[in-house]
């Protein structure tokens, strides 16, 4: 099982290994302050993706599809599996965390 935590969410030893997985950078969040061991803004969606999920012109069963077919070939999800095999993984993102985003489609496929 992954773990998620709001990146303005404290730091905890049981994080384990600590992974922004948005593609943009944290507003208001200094790098100094995040507290991450890697920036994947690879197994983010494509921004054309997520500006249309945020402008309503999909909804997010589409926005998952899309989503999903983005991340089939991701070398870089494949990486964090098998992190994930070796030591407890923390994806950090600056959405809010009840609402429908990418990082639901994360943790269903990591899961």
């Amino acid at each position: 099982m992954v773990d998620v935590k709001r990146v303005y969410d404290e730091i905890s030893r049981q994080d384990g290994y600590r992974v922004l997985v948005d593609r943009l950078w944290p507003r208001g969040m200094k790098k100094a302050d995040l507290h991450c061991d890697a920036w994947l803004k690879a197994i983010a969606p494509s921004a054309a993706l997520r500006k249309a999920l945020h402008s309503e012109t999909i909804d997010f069963a589409h926005f998952e599809k899309q989503y999903r077919a983005e991340l089939q070939q991701n070398e870089v999800l494949a990486e964090l599996k098998q992190r994930m095999e070796k030591q407890k993984v923390t994806l950090l993102t600056a959405t809010q965390l009840d609402q429908q985003s990418h990082i639901t489609v994360l943790q269903k496929l990591l899961d």
